[in-house]
């Protein structure tokens, strides 16, 4: 039981890292909030949870993580799109999000819904780092 809880705290706290832009860039996000629910570094690794919203037209902006990100949608729907400009999942409440780590996993997520979006994000990073890394837009026709 104890190692299932870890694993969904770890997941969500994952996703809420991934919509919440680090540092200024050319695309930055807009209509985000977000709250701190625990943070807790065990060895090299700081584990992050966060819950997200972020309003309806609203988007985190392009980025990418240094570390993986595991999210839980608890309302509204979130539009991910990949560098490649794809949207490459749409994700409902109740739905499960985990996002790759690196530069070469830029990614945005919108909510393009009438109501607002709430995520439940777990971000797994090396101590130090930020939680989200901002990106230029790689071209695609939205931002």
């Amino acid at each position: 039981m104890r190692a299932t809880h870890l694993a969904t705290v770890t997941a969500v706290s994952a996703l809420a890292l991934a919509l919440v832009p680090g540092t200024a860039s050319a695309t930055p996000g807009s209509g985000i909030t977000s709250t701190t629910i625990y943070q807790r570094t065990v060895g090299s690794t700081t584990y992050t949870l966060k819950q997200i919203t972020i309003a309806p037209g609203g988007s985190t902006g392009w980025h990418y993580h240094d570390g993986p990100l595991y999210a839980v949608v608890e309302k509204g729907t979130l539009t991910h799109s990949d560098a490649d400009c794809a949207t490459d999942g749409v994700y409902s409440a109740g739905a499960f999000i985990d996002e790759e780590s690196g530069a070469n996993h830029v990614h945005i997520g919108r909510n393009l819904g009438t109501t607002p979006l709430v995520l439940d994000a777990l971000y797994v990073d090396p101590v130090g780092d930020p939680l989200s890394v901002s990106a230029p837009n790689p071209g695609c026709d939205f931002q």
